[in-house]
């Protein structure tokens, strides 16, 4: 116990054990690419100030975020020969949309390359792309921060929707998914069946809450 200057005994904070994620950084800076890596580390970042917001175990969310791209060391080619090596299933969706098969194949490769058991995590790693119906707020997480992190720059409404991040994280959620699938239909580019769940959950529960949508 410690005393302020008043002499009042106050409990002395706990202070994390954080080994481990240094040597998931250090290994992951030697898979991924100098931005790739910057990336990674800004989401983890992110994720932990959601996490806060949200009352979700600071740790998980930082690892997710952390190795949430660990596969993209991998080109899709390999990705799709590792997946089928190790069983991890891919749709046709997937094939169809190669740059998403990271995230299923990252779940897998975060408990083998880097010795993550605890399933909430590598739930939140895999779902981190195309997400799914009613995801767990620590997938929600993830899946935002990934998309609202500080490297960021491309989407048009990125200062609205980060704002919104950390007001409405299921909002953020609709946002994004229905940004992301707008952008994907009007440049020709392929939208996985797993997207449109997704979007269509969020834009029926935003209804539900009365909530404008697009």
């Amino acid at each position: 116990m410690a005393s302020d200057k008043n002499g009042k005994k106050k409990m002395d904070e706990e202070k994390p054990d954080l080994s481990d994620i240094y040597e998931y950084r250090k290994k992951l800076k030697k898979l991924l690419k100098p931005d790739r890596y910057e990336h990674s580390l800004s989401v983890s970042f992110t994720c932990i100030c959601l996490a806060m917001k949200y009352g979700v175990d600071l740790y998980k969310a930082e690892v997710a975020g952390l190795l949430h791209d660990c596969a993209k060391q991998f080109s899709n080619q390999e990705l799709i020969k590792l997946c089928d090596k190790e069983g991890v299933e891919l749709t046709e969706d997937m094939l169809k949309a190669p740059q998403v098969i990271h995230s299923v194949y990252g779940a897998e490769y975060a408990r083998k390359a880097f010795g993550i058991k605890d399933m909430e995590i590598l739930s939140a790693i895999f779902y981190h792309t195309l997400g799914c119906p009613e995801m767990s707020v620590l997938e929600e997480i993830v899946f935002v921060a990934d998309y609202i992190e500080a490297r960021r720059y491309k989407a048009e409404r990125l200062p609205e929707i980060r704002r919104m991040a950390f007001e409405d994280l299921d909002r953020a959620v609709y946002e994004i998914n229905h940004d992301t699938i707008s952008y994907l239909e009007e440049s020709g580019g392929f939208v996985c069946k797993d997207s449109y769940d997704t979007y269509h959950y969020y834009k029926e529960l935003m209804k539900k809450r009365g909530l404008p949508i697009k």
